[in-house]
């Protein structure tokens, strides 16, 4: 499992692809760079470690995924960054 964190710092949890909430909810999956959610939708940009929203890439699709809900984390918060782009809408 690796672990990747939102541009403020949230840590999310990821498995094979897959893209975790710290509590073990079910974000999206990963493709050439970018999250997507269960409905296809681009959700973050993958940028040095940290998952931003961008706007350029919004326009990017994918086919729907499906994943099951995962043990949480006890993954501490690391710093904000000052990478371009804003913090993904994803649940904590």
């Amino acid at each position: 499992m690796t672990n990747l964190y939102t541009k403020n710092g949230r840590p999310l949890q990821v498995a094979g692809g897959k893209v975790y909430s710290r509590r073990g909810q079910y974000l999206g999956q990963i493709s050439g760079g970018k999250i997507y959610d269960p409905q296809g939708r681009y959700a973050a940009t993958i940028v040095n470690g940290r998952a931003v929203y961008r706007s350029t890439d919004s326009a990017t699709l994918s086919g729907p995924s499906l994943g099951g809900g995962r043990a949480g984390s006890a993954q501490a918060n690391a710093a904000a960054s000052a990478i371009w782009g804003n913090e993904p809408n994803f649940p904590d």
